[in-house]
């Protein structure tokens, strides 16, 4: 027995020790998972982060489509005259770069580039590319100009869970991120390649919107700085900067009038325009614009408005008559409204303030540009927003804005109201202009995402509530009744539940949808280089026409270094980016006299255009012409803006003469003027021998789907230097003047 109890006893001994032993072996190799319980806030800290980081990488990756279908370049335009800077920038210095006279544009004049443009953008891109290079990752800085775009839109996912958290709470922020991740509207600026200033400007925009509410929520000097210096980097990177210095001030007059007045407000807006306007003022494009501009007169005058109602607090607070301070606020206000006027009014008409640009007129006025400044009217991205595109952009967001309103206004608070008048302005500009629905996107997704979030937590609510059992046998009236009450509340729950849960379903399978619209957007769309084209072939293959970069490598490659090439505006910053060539005007469009002389030249008959031509020492002539493969976006498409702009400033030229019964035609129908003006002469010489499509006559027009009237286009002054193989682009030599003797 003795043996057996002691065998058992080492046993059991044996058994107890033999995990510890186990456990000192392990330990040193395997974490213990009791070590790894997290508390529900932790847990639900990791979730949120997870979240946002899956989101920002989102971002990133669903505006490479460009990259992967065709290669790293540049598109659009704009972007290769901020690429061409960038490239001077890091080759040359800051300060080689902020006094940078070049010669190469708006031939005989020139352009002072620091003083024209918003150097945010290159100076953002340089920054990037010395930092990386410091790291020694070995970049081009074609690279980092393609991919800063997609980094900021994945940064500008941060700000929004931030200003969500800020102005609802930290559900709406994590929808609000996961939104714009991939919101076509915002992603139609800032795919790769998309090496636009608008790429930078939409981050620096919703910063400063989000430091500011936050300054105003807590009335910390700190967040007033942070707002003021994020304001400075939105005005160095982008124009729209005028948006935020009038709907600050807006916002601030609204709670002064709504009675919501307080330190915090005045703390936070007093310190973000004094040093937001002193540290504007570096940017030599803008100036001292905020003091003598009728564009930023708004803010100023609030200002001195928020001077008033501190000074009136504060007598408030010294005087205890409740009479006497009424009559003392009359006649303060009263007398601060009058010297404002007459201030406005005395610097208006001594002009020390400038009048309002034609640029703010025509978002005020949507008719403004047409009739009285043509060339903003001319450009596609400034015509008025069809529903279709709001649609096309927003999707279900379109629904989902009324009811984040609804939300907004049911919780009324500072942060709120700010972002209410912010949503409901920008909506209003974009359906003024259609280029402005970017500016709308961060707020139309701000607002949306507290529809949704403040949706489906009420709906999990419900799921998650459960049924009680009804309390009986109270003999009292009142309490038979209250429980009579809540035993069919709780019958009616398994009916709400059910109900939630379907719309949940719903709402999940919409948003879904959004994702699915929103990537089938941005790979269809919005990620298709203007500089190449691709179609498909008749046996469905995909065709690429690099026609843009062919013309200009052959101008690069086969003509003098200080060649003249005159075109339409359009296509200038890509002639001196890649062609390397001066050209006469390009997209800076500053200057409207020169630009018409072009079109004037463009309308006229081939004598009277070279003579201008040779007045400007024009060397070559380069057209766009999309009439074998269908190409639309054309200069005789654009034509007609040519003839408006040129006759804006020469009488000379007169739209009806170049149409027929207000119609306007290239074929047999079409004016003598419109067959025998140089544009026409251009894209159409030697087109008549063509056959475009099987079964149409030689001279077909594919693009306007009509017989060209003049196939027999002749040339005295000008002769064809080189066409594309697709002949979307035509290069034209003007000729040496005849030897007079």
């Amino acid at each position: 027995m003795v043996g057996k109890s002691d065998s058992v006893n080492a046993h059991k001994s044996g058994s107890s020790q033999s995990p510890s032993l186990k456990s000192d072996l392990i330990s040193p190799t395997m974490f213990n998972l009791k070590t790894l319980k997290l508390k529900t806030k932790q847990q639900e800290l990791l979730i949120r982060v997870t979240i946002l980081c899956l989101v920002y990488v989102l971002a990133f990756i669903t505006r490479l489509f460009s990259v992967l279908r065709y290669e790293s370049m540049i598109h659009e335009f704009d972007p290769y005259f901020n690429y061409r800077t960038t490239l001077f920038l890091i080759q040359n210095g800051f300060y080689e770069f902020w006094n940078w006279f070049d010669s190469e544009s708006w031939y005989p004049l020139g352009r002072i580039i620091g003083g024209t443009l918003y150097p945010g953008l290159m100076v953002t891109a340089a920054i990037i590319y010395w930092t990386l290079r410091f790291l020694r990752f070995a970049v081009h800085i074609r690279e980092v100009c393609v991919l800063t775009a997609p980094f900021f839109a994945s940064n500008t996912t941060l700000v929004a869970y931030f200003f969500g958290k800020e102005i609802w709470d930290s559900g709406a922020g994590l929808v609000a991120a996961a939104l714009i991740a991939i919101c076509p509207g915002y992603i139609s600026r800032s795919v790769a390649g998309s090496y636009d200033n608008e790429g930078v400007a939409i981050f620096a925009l919703l910063l400063t919107f989000y430091l500011f509410v936050k300054a105003v929520n807590t009335g910390s000097l700190a967040w007033a700085l942070a707002s003021a210096f994020g304001y400075f980097y939105m005005v160095s990177a982008w124009g729209g900067y005028v948006f935020i210095i009038n709907l600050v001030p807006l916002y601030v007059m609204v709670l002064l009038i709504t009675g919501r007045y307080s330190m915090r407000l005045y703390v936070a807006y007093n310190c973000m325009y004094v040093l937001g306007m002193l540290l504007a003022m570096q940017i030599r494009f803008v100036g001292f614009q905020h003091v003598q501009s009728g564009e930023h007169m708004a803010a100023m005058g609030v200002f001195f408005l928020l001077q008033v109602f501190y000074f009136l607090d504060w007598v408030k607070h010294m005087l205890s008559d409740t009479k006497l301070f009424q009559a003392f606020l009359r006649i303060t206000v009263t007398s601060a409204v009058v010297v404002g006027v007459v201030a406005l009014g005395v610097g208006t008409a001594t002009g020390y303030i400038s009048p309002w640009t034609g640029r703010f007129y025509s978002l005020l006025d949507p008719t403004y540009a047409k009739d009285h400044i043509p060339i903003i009217a001319s450009v596609s991205e400034h015509q008025p927003t069809a529903w279709s595109s709001f649609m096309f952009d927003f999707h279900i967001l379109l629904f989902l804005f009324p009811a984040g309103l609804y939300f907004c206004f049911k919780r009324l608070s500072d942060a709120t109201i700010f972002i209410v008048m912010y949503g409901l302005t920008s909506m209003y500009f974009a359906g003024v202009m259609v280029r402005l629905i970017l500016v709308a996107t961060p707020a139309v997704c701000l607002i949306s995402a507290i529809a949704v979030s403040a949706t489906i937590k009420n709906l999990t609510q419900l799921v998650r509530a459960k049924n009680k059992v009804p309390s009986t046998g109270s003999s009292k009236g009142a309490s038979s009744t209250k429980s009579s009450s809540k035993a069919s509340l709780d019958q009616s729950l398994p009916f709400q539940r059910n109900g939630a849960i379907a719309l949940l379903v719903g709402a999940f399978y919409l948003l879904s949808k959004y994702a699915t619209h929103c990537t089938w957007v941005t790979s269809e769309a919005y990620s298709s280089p203007s500089i190449v084209l691709a179609a498909r072939g008749a046996y469905g293959n995909r065709v690429i026409f690099d026609d843009y970069r062919e013309a200009y490598f052959w101008l690069r490659q086969n003509t003098p270094p200080d060649a003249k090439v005159m075109s339409w505006w359009d296509y200038g910053y890509q002639i001196t980016a890649m062609g390397n060539r001066t050209v006469i005007v390009d997209n800076n469009t500053w200057n409207n006299t020169h630009i018409a002389t072009v079109g004037r030249a463009m309308s006229s008959y081939e004598d009277e255009a070279y003579e201008i031509m040779r007045s400007l020492d024009v060397d070559y002539v380069l057209v766009v012409f999309g009439g074998v493969t269908g190409y639309s976006s054309d200069d005789i498409n654009k034509f007609l803006w040519m003839v408006r702009i040129g006759g804006g400033v020469f009488p000379v030229i007169k739209e009806p003469d170049y149409l027929v019964n207000g119609e306007y035609r290239v074929d047999k129908g079409a004016a003598p003027k419109m067959l025998n003006c140089l544009m026409y002469k251009l894209s159409y010489y030697r087109f008549g021998e063509l056959t475009t499509e099987y079964g149409k006559p030689p001279g077909y027009d594919r693009a306007r789907g009509v017989e060209i009237g003049n196939k027999d286009v002749k040339l005295e002054y000008l002769e064809e230097a080189f066409t594309t193989s697709n002949w979307i682009v035509r290069i034209y030599k003007v000729k040496p003047p005849n030897n007079r003797w």
